[in-house]
């Protein structure tokens, strides 16, 4: 095991890797059994090296942001874990009309994978650009939003981004228009392409920064007031069934509070599952287990997962 993470440092070109690495500790569900190996590398090239290695030797790995939309086995995960987060995390601003962009007054912001949507938003509010204010409030990261298409409050990626930075299967940093990523409602073809956003470039407009950050604030209180942001989650646990709200749905099947174990329906927001305390993975597989069989009984709706399920269950 020793010559693995030897190997994996290698590859990487520095000392980013762990053993058994309690994944809990990179959920906001904080839930998770342990990795067999973690790594976090700081450059672009460390991660093509990883990533380069686990595929030429057929080794099981998963790539994950800040672990806000994921939920991890109690068994963990056999392979490696490879975080775009914190140490991969650089923004910088471009001022004027970027080669992919048609709009001469758009600025351009690129950042890494691991940036924080809330970050890319606090800068852009800063050098005065509007447009990227309905993803203050996401949890998540650069990398993740780009491949569901996150969105909110009427705002989403497909209407900011211009293109992406990714690593091929075949081992190619390649830059992809964004109409080319078949960006609908959280998807796109990154993971049927088998590619690993390295970083994106977003597109966005001049415009007044105090505006733009009392936009911001109006966002953040209605997340404040709407949303159980006090307890460890995944976020909004399953899509939004076409012509139906998933809370509403889990609400008017008089699930509100339902508990399975330390994982419960929000009382605050029924869309939203939480982790009580101590809750394990097991907890909440069952309670979304539960919660869609009560819906599809009730109202003939099947409710699909929004967040990732990661290890054996």
């Amino acid at each position: 095991m020793s010559d693995r993470i030897d190997q994996l440092q290698k590859a990487a070109q520095e000392n980013c890797v762990t053993r058994q690495e309690p994944m809990s500790r990179h959920t906001t569900f904080r839930i998770g059994g342990p990795a067999d190996y973690f790594a976090a590398p700081t450059t672009e090239e460390g991660i093509c090296g990883i990533v380069r290695y686990c595929r030429a030797q057929n080794y099981p790995f998963t790539v994950i942001g800040n672990g806000s939309n994921l939920l991890v086995s109690d068994a963990g995960y056999r392979g490696l874990i490879l975080q775009l987060y914190k140490d991969f995390n650089r923004i910088e601003i471009r001022s004027g009309m970027d080669q992919v962009s048609q709009d001469n007054d758009a600025c351009v912001i690129c950042a890494e994978a691991g940036a924080m949507l809330s970050a890319i938003a606090r800068r852009a509010q800063e050098a005065g650009l509007t447009g990227f204010e309905f993803a203050s409030g996401i949890p998540g990261t650069l990398g993740g939003a780009v491949v569901m298409n996150a969105g909110a409050y009427g705002g989403e990626m497909k209407q900011v981004l211009l293109a992406v930075r990714v690593l091929t299967r075949e081992g190619e940093v390649l830059e992809i228009p964004a109409e080319d990523l078949k960006l609908g409602y959280r998807t796109s073809v990154i993971p049927a392409n088998g590619w690993i956003v390295l970083g994106a470039r977003i597109a966005l407009q001049p415009g007044d920064p105090a505006a733009i950050r009392s936009r911001m604030e109006e966002l953040k209180e209605q997340r404040v007031a709407k949303q159980p942001l006090d307890l460890p989650s995944a976020g909004s646990t399953f899509k939004r069934p076409e012509g139906y709200f998933a809370g509403k749905l889990i609400m008017d099947a008089h699930l509100r509070g339902y508990t399975v174990g330390g994982a419960q329906v929000s009382e605050k927001h029924c869309g939203f599952v939480v982790n009580r305390g101590g809750a394990t993975a097991a907890d909440v597989r069952q309670l979304i287990a539960d919660v869609t069989a009560k819906v599809k009984t009730d109202f003939g709706v099947t409710l699909e997962p929004e967040i990732k399920m990661l290890g054996e269950f």
